[in-house]
């Protein structure tokens, strides 16, 4: 019998030592994929001495996003008391839930602000008569999440959107079956060098990995168009 490869979601969370990969394995693969293109923005300049401008130029990447529905369910695992069973009497697919939230949850820029932070700050101008100078409030910001689909698409993305839907529930009311609507925003070429924190080069290489290989695919396909170019002719 084949063996399928399993999709997944993988957040990496900076720490001060190695980051910790939050990795979620899809239990049952969806059944569908929608995989959207949008075009780069047209340039609109302005042709200059009555010529028109090239309708074909562009600026930046085109857009690509994914949406799939994912499946969760803890009766299976509970039933044949596989790995996760223990877990799955406990809280039921409520553990799954909770690491598909963390790929929508923002984090601070900067691990040195908080109420610690605050309290220095207040207490350092308190004996001045002038006042502290305005401070920028650091930007949160989202995790770097990589949608696995297969050895030959590893793509940096950021989560969109995120519908949980719960249908079961065993007697402590934890979730035993629910459905999770996901929405996913690739991170064009632009996107991954902006990213500035110390996993952009995972980013970096996921992005320069699939798009190398889609490369070498549409290279490939050149043996069926020049098949299908042969059989355009008449004989």
């Amino acid at each position: 019998m084949a063996t399928y490869l399993r999709g997944a979601l993988v957040q990496f969370m900076p720490t001060r030592l190695i980051p910790i990969p939050n990795v979620i394995v899809f239990q049952y693969n969806p059944e569908s994929l929608t995989h959207t293109w949008t075009q780069p923005q047209a340039v609109q300049a302005e042709p200059q001495g009555g010529a028109r401008g090239n309708p074909l130029a562009v600026t930046g990447y085109p857009g690509e996003a994914f949406t799939f529905t994912l499946a969760m369910d803890a009766t299976d695992p509970i039933a044949d008391n596989t790995i996760g069973s223990g877990l799955a009497k406990i809280s039921g697919v409520y553990s799954r839930i909770a690491a598909l939230e963390m790929l929508i949850q923002p984090s601070s820029s900067t691990s040195s602000d908080g109420l610690l932070g605050a309290v220095t700050s207040a207490l350092a101008g308190a004996g001045s008569p002038r006042p502290n100078p305005p401070r920028q409030v650091p930007a949160n910001k989202l995790p770097v999440v990589l949608f696995v689909w297969g050895p030959g698409r590893i793509v940096p993305v950021r989560v969109t959107s995120l519908t949980i839907t719960e249908q079961r529930y065993d007697t402590l009311l934890n979730p035993i079956h629910a459905e999770a609507q996901v929405g996913l925003q690739v991170l064009t070429k632009t996107d991954v060098y902006a990213v500035s924190d110390d996993l952009a080069p995972l980013a970096k290489a996921a992005n320069a990995y699939t798009d190398s290989l889609r490369q070498v695919a549409a290279i490939a396909n050149l043996v069926n168009a020049a098949e299908s170019i042969i059989g355009m002719i008449p004989h």
